[in-house]
């Protein structure tokens, strides 16, 4: 299996040389040549997760030399469950914050983490991460400590909730966070500058943890291949799901699995008031735009970056807007939503959540598989207020909230990010 640039098809690099390069020499994002097809008996309801994850992956590996760690990489990355919580008749919610860091980014980070340790680098290598809000820290705890790769994280200031920043700035040893004065775009940007500098690519060994790494993307394909399996097995239905999106990474992952073969019907998308996405599949015309904060922070990105992806998959308009549905959410109807889901069901999502839950209210489409990708206690001080209720705070959260603060604030310029590395 050789991987291509979403840009020109004509560059083909390993599954490992994509991993540490992060992006294509031409700023093209890594794409499979083509997707490995399953077979749906070759798996069974009883399968452990790592187990399935690794058979799931292999196929992607192929000729890699990481593929006879593929099975200990996904031991290491799919330690903690994956719960489908129903709803009701028809709604269900895959609960992907389990993790370390409580959030889906949690699995791909871990498996980034694992397979970058066990890729032979002769120097260090440098992963720079662009995060409005949840990728930083579940890259943080994926990485820390690890030899020979130091973290460099840079979120937006002011921009995340305090627990988020509790998150992101809490390390130390080979982790280095950064509060940017601008956007997460502002973040981003300077991330695919360092990939286009000589400096950062020759001195620094750069390299990405954000879903544009495709290390981090193919293991999110395995929680919508495990679920949708899971469900098919009980129900003898095909799931449709509803993505709470912002850099289209997990969204991304759920077409991927369906084009692998897995029983996924319908997959639709919910949006903050970022609604690049919403806007393009009116207009057929791209329009990235200047981020607008929202309480759903996470998905405050008005410039997705695995829009290249998608596009690659449906590279006609008319194709790309007959697969795919998305619906943007104002911070009113999030707070409704929250509301109601807890009146109505004693059940506490977060804001990204609420988002997806709203979408699937509208649409009614049966069954459905709303995706939860934040704990709700990471956002108890938007939530509480709503709910009239505590939030109860994970064991995994008080841990990181007993930690010392450590960040340094820069402009969104990379020669000042430059000077205070070298500091």
């Amino acid at each position: 299996m050789l991987f291509i640039s979403s840009r020109n098809k004509n560059l083909k690099y390993s599954l490992s040389d994509c991993i540490k390069l992060g992006l294509a020499k031409d700023g093209g994002l890594f794409i499979p040549e083509y997707f490995p097809k399953i077979n749906l008996n070759d798996f069974n309801v009883k399968m452990k997760i790592p187990d399935f994850a690794a058979m799931v992956l292999n196929g992607f590996f192929e000729n890699d030399i990481l593929q006879n760690k593929l099975s200990e990489i996904c031991d290491q990355a799919f330690s903690f469950p994956i719960p489908l919580n129903r709803i009701n008749e028809s709604t269900f919610i895959l609960d992907l914050c389990k993790g370390p860091t409580l959030s889906f980014k949690d699995f791909g980070a871990r498996f980034l983490a694992e397979c970058l340790s066990r890729i032979n680098n002769k120097n260090k290598v440098t992963i720079m991460v662009a995060t409005s809000g949840d990728t930083g820290s579940a890259v943080a705890s994926a990485f820390y400590k690890k030899e020979n790769i130091n973290v460099i994280i840079l979120y937006p200031k002011g921009k995340v909730s305090k627990k988020q920043e509790q998150q992101l700035a809490c390390w130390d040893s080979n982790i280095l966070s950064f509060a940017v004065n601008g956007t997460f775009d502002d973040c981003q940007k300077l991330v695919k500058d360092a990939f286009q500098d000589e400096w950062w690519q020759n001195e620094m060994h750069i390299s990405s943890a954000n879903s544009i790494n495709i290390g981090r993307l193919l293991p999110q394909i395995v929680y919508y291949a495990y679920s949708s399996y899971q469900f098919f097995s009980l129900y003898n239905k095909k799931p449709n799901y509803i993505i709470p999106t912002g850099n289209l990474g997990n969204a991304t992952a759920a077409f991927w699995a369906r084009e692998m073969g897995f029983p996924i019907n319908e997959i639709s998308l919910s949006t903050n008031e970022n609604k690049v996405i919403c806007d393009y599949l009116s207009s057929g015309t791209y329009l990235p735009q200047k981020s607008i904060l929202t309480l759903a922070n996470a998905m405050d990105v008005g410039n997705p970056s695995n829009f290249e992806r998608l596009s690659h998959l449906f590279p006609a308009y008319e194709l790309f807007k007959k697969n795919i549905m998305a619906i943007s959410v104002d911070n009113i109807k999030i707070s409704q939503t929250i509301q109601e889901v807890y009146n109505k069901y004693n059940y506490i999502i977060c804001p990204h959540t609420a988002t997806s839950f709203y979408v699937k209210n509208k649409l009614n489409l049966d069954p459905s598989i709303v995706v939860s990708t934040a704990d709700p206690c990471k956002f108890d001080d938007i939530i509480e207020p709503i709910i009239l209720d505590k939030v109860p705070i994970s064991e995994e959260l008080k841990k990181l909230l007993n930690k010392k603060l450590s960040f340094i604030n820069i402009e969104p310029n990379l020669t000042e990010l430059k000077n205070n590395i070298n500091k």
